[in-house]
């Protein structure tokens, strides 16, 4: 069956990013001592006026809670990790490795580098769970 592509950072590319990680058993082991939550952040552009931003809640290799952010309303979290969309691509295709980004402050971290270090295999299995759907990105 042909499925199309989620539009990234869209509620539907949430909502099924969260669906992968919870139907990851590899995601599941690495993370099994994770506790922590996300604000993913794709900064503006042209084609974005306003940052567009993702909130993911892990919790011992499972996701609680995934949703689009509105302004008004974003939630506090642990780490806020920010780059342009480029970036967000270029790691979301494994084109990018996620620790080597962050490292190199192609992704921006606002919180514990010292705790997302201690916890490399998860966040490698958390980028695998953006690879088993089609994801469509804006062009150029």
């Amino acid at each position: 069956m042909m499925t199309s592509a989620i539009p990234f950072a869209t509620e539907a590319w949430v909502q099924r990013f969260k669906v992968e990680i919870n139907a990851s058993e590899d995601y599941r082991r690495a993370a099994k001592n994770w506790e922590g939550d996300f604000l993913f952040v794709v900064e503006p552009d042209a084609a974005n006026p306003r940052p567009i931003s993702m909130y993911v809640d892990l919790y011992h290799g499972q996701c609680r809670q995934a949703f689009l952010v509105s302004d008004s309303a974003a939630p506090r979290a642990e780490f806020v990790i920010s780059a342009s969309m480029r970036v967000w691509q270029a790691v979301a295709q494994k084109q990018l490795d996620p620790i080597k980004a962050l490292l190199t402050r192609q992704l921006k971290l606002t919180g514990n580098m010292a705790k997302i270090m201690r916890n490399v295999k998860a966040a490698n299995e958390l980028v695998n769970c953006t690879t088993r759907f089609d994801t469509q990105f804006p062009a150029g």
